[in-house]
């Protein structure tokens, strides 16, 4: 059988774990058969990252701004346990948040809808997508230990040494403090990011922040969002018959629950970090989820939501099959694929990743899981499959 032929690599961004093992056998099994795969390939897994000292995160997102798109295995975020796990240096930053604050980019979650699966919110009939920002908040904050008492400011000195001076807090003995920032250029382009995507799917838009606590930071946040909405895509929302929706974030949770679905969900960059999850797990399983980061240039990164999954690993590494769910990884090849051949206009390749999603869904459908899915399936599963039994289904689907 022929090789559909690709022109332009895609970026293609390893990992760690469980997902690292099963990213090699999906390309093994699900890609290589059928593709004349071209990817410009960067090592992410977190020893090599250490390393490198984190230079191959920075290169594998300025490869991606060259190239287009990218693709990439779920990574580690160390912490002092995997610090000594793995003999690093030093802690490492998230490689995400380094990837996405040099693309700038919009990260847009949205769940793989399986009728066999249902929701574990009865109203919800449709996907719920997220789009969260990508900069700055807590993931780029200053963080420090207070061991005595003491006074804690916020100062702001400008280019020509003046100073602005707030008090955080007076303590009377330890605690913590916490500095975090974000860019107005940022918001915009998250704000715009979001706008498109809602256009793009015709589908409605919600922004939710908590400005009557936080009247300044989350308060410009609320005003870029109207902002941007006014002058720029008020009239294209009227047009594609879409509804632009701000509230409070505690009110927005109540409405999510009880509503249909069927939306976009625009959140501040933790607030997506927290609610991405609750989405994908009330919609069936973190494995079931897909994730693609947008930046305003143009350029498009696909990844699954979900981490490395660490205690699989550990069973793989004693001998042991695993049922691990590989769905959302092979959907962020497929998404990636699908977008390249789009940009390079090949529809052969495009086909090609309609039917690797088609033979993943159409697999489940049938009754035949992993099993972390065949608690939810409804009817019962068939058969419950490890990973390398369920890729093997796929694979001959396909062919």
């Amino acid at each position: 059988m022929a090789k559909i032929n690709m022109k332009t690599p895609l970026v293609e961004i390893d990992g760690d774990e469980m997902t690292r093992v099963l990213w090699g056998i999906i390309k093994e099994k699900l890609l290589l058969p059928f593709i004349d795969l071209k990817t410009e390939y960067y090592d992410l897994g977190l020893k090599n990252r250490d390393d490198t000292n984190d230079e191959v995160t920075v290169k594998s997102a300025e490869a991606i701004k060259k190239y287009g798109v990218g693709v990439k295995c779920a990574t580690i975020t160390a912490n002092a346990a995997r610090q000594k796990e793995y003999d690093l240096k030093y802690l490492l930053p998230s490689p995400n948040a380094t990837i996405r604050a040099i693309l700038d980019g919009t990260v847009f979650r949205k769940p793989i809808s399986v009728k066999r699966i249902q929701p574990s919110v009865s109203t919800w009939k449709k996907p719920i997508v997220i789009g969260r920002h990508a900069y700055g908040d807590v993931y780029k904050a200053a963080e420090m230990e207070i061991n005595e008492p003491g006074k804690v400011e916020l100062v702001y000195t400008k280019l020509d040494g003046t100073e602005r001076r707030m008090i955080v807090a007076d303590f009377k003995g330890s605690g913590i403090v916490q500095g975090m920032h974000n860019l107005d250029e940022s918001i915009k382009s998250f704000a715009r990011a979001c706008f498109l995507y809602a256009i793009a799917d015709k589908i409605p838009l919600w922004f939710a922040t908590k400005d009557t606590i936080s009247k300044t930071y989350d308060g410009r946040f609320k005003d870029i969002f109207n902002e941007i909405y006014e002058t720029e895509f008020k009239d294209k929302c009227k047009s594609a018959g879409i509804e632009y929706f701000y509230t409070l974030i505690d009110d927005a949770v109540a409405r999510v629950v009880k509503s249909e679905g069927g939306f976009l969900w625009a959140c501040k960059n933790y607030d997506g970090d927290v609610q991405s999850d609750m989405i994908a797990s009330a919609a069936g399983s973190l494995a079931m989820m897909t994730s693609v980061l947008v930046s305003p240039t143009g350029v498009f990164e696909y990844e699954a939501a979900h981490g490395t999954v660490q205690q699989h690993y550990y069973r793989w590494q004693k001998g042991e099959k695993t049922s691990t769910n590989p769905a959302a990884l092979i959907f962020a090849w497929s998404g990636a694929l699908l977008k390249r051949a789009e940009l390079d206009n090949l529809p052969e390749l495009a086909n090609f990743s309609k039917k690797l999603e088609n033979a993943v869904l159409s697999t489940i459908e049938d009754g035949i899981m992993t099993g972390d899915l065949a608690k939810l399936a409804d009817p019962p599963p068939v058969k419950i499959l490890n990973s390398w039994e369920f890729i093997d289904v796929i694979a001959e689907r396909l062919k």
